[in-house]
């Protein structure tokens, strides 16, 4: 449990930081801290009990922009305010690190092994926003076209 308490605190620290340095509103800080942790301890969570890195990456990527989507809609601010937070605490930065690491040693196969999994994860990530922000486009317009239609019956009518 205390374990599940550091990754929460230490997640949303991070998140609310990195959202200080890439200039989010400061009124949005909570908001982006709030989604990196979610993000993260969901994360923690699918690696924790198994889960590839990779495919766990995509999940809370998709779940971190599904967040963001919500909180631009109910804040009213551009999605990247949430996104950027949010998905600081999934970058695999000491994974692309030790590659780096391992190139200058001249330790080529293990510094192969952990650039791909550095660029893998990364693109996870990136895939997992697009992922999200497809499934809000299609239920935005499944709604506008529910909607469409019910207009359209009661002018029948």
């Amino acid at each position: 449990m205390a374990v599940i308490i550091q990754q929460l605190v230490t997640s949303y620290i991070a998140s609310a930081a990195f959202g200080l340095l890439f200039n989010v509103p400061r009124k949005q800080l909570l908001q982006g801290g709030l989604s990196g942790m979610i993000g993260w301890i969901f994360y923690f969570q699918l690696v924790q009990n198994g889960m590839d890195s990779v495919f766990a990456s995509i999940l809370a990527s998709i779940l971190i922009g599904g967040i963001g989507q919500t909180f631009a809609k109910i804040y009213k601010q551009p999605v990247i305010v949430f996104n950027i937070s949010g998905i600081i605490p999934l970058v695999p930065g000491g994974a692309a690190y030790d590659a780096m690491r391992h190139f200058v040693s001249n330790d080529y196969d293990i510094a192969i092994q952990l650039a791909a999994k550095a660029l893998l994860v990364s693109g996870g990530i990136a895939a997992g926003l697009v992922v999200s922000e497809v499934f809000t486009r299609i239920i935005v317009q499944s709604r506008l076209k529910k909607k469409r239609m019910i207009e359209a019956k009661v002018e029948q009518d």
